[in-house]
């Protein structure tokens, strides 16, 4: 299994080496967000293509990663296509002046791919081990499934409500909006832990490392914390809608300070 993995993550850092030198003509290290999904799926298709010995739930596992991943990287290439680089990695281009387009390749890119690496793990232990199908992988498909399309429709949501230019400058607090800032987010947490679900019937219990650094990711580093840190002073109307909705976890909707409760 050792030897598989070292496998897919040589070849994720080699596709990761790729998106940068891509990036250098661009002058863009934000297309790394295009890439994210296909290094997951990368190292998918490595474990099942590579490993000695696969079960019953290796045709699955993979094509449900193929489907996530190529829905979220045409989803992201089409929303940045034509966009100047996401102010989130000028931030960071600042911060390492000079010859950030060097440095981009590990700060960025490596990093990239070998967060990728562990975070498909959950895939890995699904993929190599014979046991039988259950009931614990019924259930994981099933959080999967539903994870992946809670995120596709907030993100159509987004996007249809961001093209109408009557809504310049407003929050989108509408649809799964409404019940969560970030259902996008919630959605990616729900497909990966429905992946360990699998993973935990196949007897990788080892492969935790997998949602919960999706987790952190998701709460605490690239996701929420990272997309709300100054949002509010981009948006006036974002302090509002963090008064009454929930930021991670849909839930009822509170009464803000203006008392509104229907908007």
């Amino acid at each position: 299994m050792l030897t598989v993995a070292l496998q897919a993550l040589l070849l994720m850092v080699t596709l990761a080496f790729g998106a940068w030198l891509v990036s250098l003509s661009k002058n863009d290290v934000s297309i790394v967000d295009s890439f994210w999904p296909l290094l997951i799926l990368t190292g998918a298709a490595t474990y099942a293509l590579a490993a000695p010995e696969t079960g019953p739930r290796t045709l699955v596992a993979v094509a449900l990663v193929a489907l996530w991943a190529v829905r979220l990287a045409a989803h992201i290439t089409w929303r940045h296509w034509g966009e100047p680089e996401d102010h989130r990695y000028q931030a960071i281009r600042a911060r390492n002046e000079p010859h950030f387009r060097w440095k981009s390749l590990v700060l960025v890119f490596a990093l990239q791919a070998t967060l990728a690496w562990v975070v498909s793990w959950s895939v890995l232990a699904a993929v190599v081990n014979p046991q039988p199908w259950n009931w614990l992988d019924s259930l994981g498909v099933c959080v999967i499934v539903a994870g992946a399309s809670f995120e596709a429709v907030a993100d159509w949501q987004l996007a249809r409500f961001k093209s109408d230019p009557a809504h310049r400058g407003q929050v989108m607090d509408r649809g799964l909006w409404r019940n969560s800032r970030h259902p996008n987010y919630f959605g990616e947490f729900c497909v990966w832990w429905g992946f360990y679900l699998v993973a935990l019937s196949a007897q990788g219990w080892w492969a935790i490392a997998s949602p919960v650094l999706m987790t952190v990711l998701l709460l605490r580093v690239s996701g929420v914390a990272l997309q709300e840190k100054d949002i509010a002073e981009r948006r006036p109307g974002y302090r509002d809608y963090i008064a009454r909705t929930n930021a991670f976890f849909p839930g009822r909707r509170r009464q803000s300070s203006q008392g509104d409760v229907t908007t």
